[in-house]
C-alpha cells in the first residue's frame, strides 16, 4: 500500500532547510570538520551549511566552458551574423561609437578573453577548499527562520553568478548580500515607520573558505568571532584584532560610494565597500588546532568565564573527532540552558550553534 504523502508544516520545512547533512560535508585533505545546530524551538534563526563546491557544481564543466569562451571572445563576428555573447555584442556598440577603431575591438577582446582564461584559472582551486556559511537572525522562531532564509537563498543566488564571471567568491558577492537586509526608505516611510524603531530584519554572517595547507578566509558581519585552540599549548590563540575584521550586522552599515547609498537607512558610515584587505584569515598552524565557530546561544563572544569553561571543554576532547567535540560543546550548552530554566532566565535560552574545523 502506498504511503500517504503529508504536507510538512511550515515549522518542519524551514527547519529542514536551515539544516545540512552529514553527505554534504567536504572531505579535504589534512581537514576534518562537523557541524551540528539545536533550535530554541521548533525552528529557529540559525543556519550552518558546509559549502561543497565539489558536490554543489560541476567544476569540470564550468572549466571548459570558461576555456570555450576564452577563444571565443577573441573571434570576430562574421559580417550578418547574431552576436554569439555578450562580448559580440558589446563589440556592435563599439561600432556605434564615433570614435571606434579596430584596435578598440582588438584590445576589448584581448582583455575580455583573459578574463575567462582566470576565470577557469580560479575555478581549478575549488577541488582543494570547501566554505562554511553560518548565519544568525535576531529571535528564534518563524521569522528568524525566514530571514535566515532568506540570506541563504540570497547567498546561493550570488554564488552562481560569482563562479560564472570570476571562477570564485569575491568582497562584491557580501556586500550584495548586506544590501538585501538593509532596510529601504521607501518601505519604511509606506510602513509609517520612524528610523528609531527596531523594524530591521537582524542577522549576522560569517563565511568562510578553509584550505588544506590549514588557511581559513573569513568575511563576517556582526558573527561572534572565530577561536582557534591550539594543541601545542592546550588553550586558545590570541590574535592582533586587524587578523579578526569584523562588520555590522547585515543591512545595518550601508558604504558611502554605494550607488544606492540614499535609498536605505545606515546605522553607523562606512566609507567604502569591501575589498581584499577585510576579508581576515586564520591558520590553524600545526596538527590537531581547532578552529570553532559558533553562534550567541552557545558563547556571546565575551564572557570571560565561559570562554574558560569552552577551552576546558576543547581540552579535554582535542584528541576525539570533529564531530564528538562538536557535541560535547553543544552538550555543554544544553546543560548551561536548564540552569537558567532552573533560575527563572528561560528567556535567554537562544539557538545553538557549533562548527568544528580540525587539521590533521
Amino acid at each position: 500500500m502506498d504511503k500517504t504523502y503529508t504536507e510538512p508544516s511550515i515549522d518542519e520545512y524551514l527547519r529542514q532547510r536551515l539544516m545540512p547533512v552529514e553527505g554534504s560535508i567536504p572531505h579535504l585533505p589534512s581537514i576534518e570538520m562537523y557541524g551540528n545546530s539545536i533550535p530554541a524551538g521548533t525552528v529557529g534563526g540559525d543556519l550552518f551549511e558546509y559549502i561543497n563546491f565539489q558536490q554543489r557544481y560541476d567544476i569540470d564543466a564550468r572549466i571548459r566552458r570558461a576555456e570555450a569562451q576564452s577563444k571565443e571572445f577573441l573571434k570576430p563576428l562574421p559580417a550578418g551574423e547574431t552576436p554569439r555573447n555578450t562580448v559580440d555584442d558589446h563589440v556592435e556598440w563599439l561600432k556605434s561609437r564615433p570614435n571606434d577603431t579596430p584596435q578598440t575591438e582588438t584590445n576589448y577582446r584581448k582583455a575580455k578573453s583573459s578574463e575567462q582564461a582566470r576565470v577557469a584559472e580560479d575555478l581549478h582551486q575549488l577541488y582543494t577548499m570547501a566554505g562554511v556559511l553560518l548565519v544568525d537572525a535576531q529571535g528564534h522562531g518563524i521569522i528568524s527562520a525566514k530571514i535566515a532564509s532568506t540570506v541563504h537563498d540570497t547567498f546561493h543566488a550570488l554564488m552562481l553568478s560569482e563562479l560564472d564571471q570570476r571562477g570564485r567568491t569575491t568582497p562584491e558577492l557580501f556586500e550584495k548580500i548586506n544590501l538585501r537586509l538593509a532596510q529601504s526608505v521607501s518601505a519604511r516611510n509606506a510602513l509609517g515607520r520612524t528610523e528609531q524603531e527596531n523594524a530591521r530584519e537582524i542577522a549576522t554572517m560569517l563565511y568562510g573558505e578553509i584550505h588544506p595547507q590549514g588557511y581559513f578566509r573569513f568575511v563576517n558581519f556582526g558573527h561572534p568571532p572565530p577561536l582557534v585552540f591550539s594543541t601545542q599549548s592546550l588553550k586558545f590563540m590570541d590574535f592582533p584584532e586587524d587578523q579578526m575584521v569584523q562588520f555590522l550586522a547585515l543591512g545595518l552599515q550601508i558604504p558611502e560610494d554605494d550607488p544606492d547609498r540614499n535609498k536605505y537607512y545606515s546605522m553607523q558610515p562606512r566609507d567604502r565597500k569591501l575589498n581584499s584587505s577585510n576579508v581576515a584569515e586564520l591558520k590553524l598552524m600545526s596538527p590537531g588546532d581547532i578552529l570553532f565557530l559558533y553562534t550567541d546561544g552557545v558563547y556571546d563572544g565575551y564572557d570571560e568565564q565561559e570562554h574558560g569553561q569552552l577551552e576546558d571543554i576543547i581540552r579535554e576532547h582535542c584528541h576525539h573527532s570533529a564531530k564528538d567535540l562538536c557535541n560535547a560543546l553543544l552538550e555543554h550548552a544544553v546543560r548551561l540552558d536548564d540552569v537558567r530554566k532552573r533560575s527563572g532566565e528561560g528567556d535567554l535560552i537562544d539557538d545553538k550553534t557549533v562548527f568544528i574545523i580540525k587539521r590533521t
